[in-house]
């Protein structure tokens, strides 16, 4: 067993760990591992908004236009496609790009290609929505966490290898430790959400300015390959626990320090559901996200589930992985998105 943090990442500790020396946890969980060459990773979620079965095969076009531009020397390493419904009734699609380091991305999102797509009016004429909300994350500002050894999705795609056992996880405040930068920064939140260009109640092009260790969870399930009891398993008990505190974050995150929930299923590019899942959640801060999952009834009921079930899952793949990101190196922009997309919420109106 080792510790979460690589040992190149480690540091004398000015905060303690939860947990000493001699814990052992209650299953094996491990991590990615990346090489000392990395300094960042840039994580892009890029959006189409789309109302109606009449603007489905719009907004798919527009999704394979962004997967079309994932091309070329400075493209993603990795991406992955998913869907939901909101609680507007708006579809979404989102294509997800995973780059190991800024200056790639910045080339990337510069180019002639990707900019004047972007950048084009054509995107506030054409009936549909957009989002951009892209962040860049140092090294030590993000952990990942498997409960397998193989084919990692997400961020884990992009690392170099996999860990041994790791030991801090299956506590409470397991997740915070995972942080190579927990160890001498507790990582609150500095600063407000604000909107700087736009008003989302006009539609048009709002671009909203984040703060300081805005935290991002990605949750996944995988159940592509379990078995008939399983698949039962997960579909009848752990998923309607899981959607019901994800529905309740999607729904009333505001008074619990979630900007955005997001329960999203996998697709291909034609839009067809395949079987993984995962939740997309932008907070405030990790405090505030630990403490809704350490005493809030819709978390402890997710929790609770999983540990009653655990000694039954073999095939069924569960990860996370979660960000803190400065607040210089976020950027969130919506064009014509309902007021009530991602940061949109709950960004403040520049005073009148």
């Amino acid at each position: 067993m080792e510790s979460a943090i690589d040992a190149h990442l480690q540091c004398p500790r000015s905060l303690q760990r939860r947990i000493d020396d001699s814990y052992t946890p209650p299953w094996p969980m491990w991590m990615a591992r990346a090489d000392q060459s990395l300094q960042a990773v840039v994580m892009a979620y890029l959006g189409v908004q789309y109302f109606g079965d009449a603007n489905r095969e719009s907004a798919l076009s527009a999704l394979r236009h962004i997967v079309d531009s994932f091309s070329g020397e400075d493209a993603p390493l990795e991406h992955d496609l998913s869907y939901f419904r909101d609680a507007q009734g708006y579809d979404n699609l989102i294509a997800v790009g995973y780059w190991r380091n800024t200056d790639s991305y910045n080339r990337w999102s510069s180019s002639p290609t990707v900019d004047s797509w972007w950048s084009s009016d054509d995107r506030l004429n054409d009936g549909l929505g957009y989002f951009r909300e892209i962040a860049s994350t140092r090294a030590e500002q993000f952990e990942t966490i498997y409960a397998f050894t193989d084919n990692f999705p997400g961020v884990g795609a992009i690392m170099d290898r996999t860990s041994d056992e790791i030991q801090e996880h299956g506590y409470w405040g397991s997740m915070r430790e995972r942080f190579p930068l927990s160890q001498v920064d507790r990582m609150l939140a500095k600063g407000t959400l604000d909107i700087t260009t736009g008003d989302p109640a006009k539609g048009g092009r709002v671009v909203v300015r984040a703060h300081d260790n805005i935290a991002l969870i990605r949750s996944g399930q995988d159940w592509g390959n379990t078995g008939d009891v399983e698949r039962a398993l997960y579909l009848e008990e752990i998923e309607p626990t899981l959607r019901a505190g994800m529905d309740f974050l999607r729904d009333n995150g505001a008074e619990v320090g979630c900007y955005s929930n997001r329960f999203v299923q996998n697709i291909n590019l034609d839009g067809n559901l395949i079987e993984k899942s995962y939740c997309i959640g932008h907070w405030r801060s990790v405090d505030l996200m630990e403490r809704w999952a350490e005493s809030h009834p819709t978390h402890l009921r997710i929790f609770t589930t999983f540990v009653r079930v655990a000694n039954q899952i073999s095939e069924l793949r569960l990860y996370h992985e979660c960000s803190v990101f400065d607040a210089d190196n976020q950027l969130y922009e919506y064009i014509n998105c309902h007021p009530h997309t991602g940061m949109l919420r709950d960004a403040a109106q520049p005073a009148a």
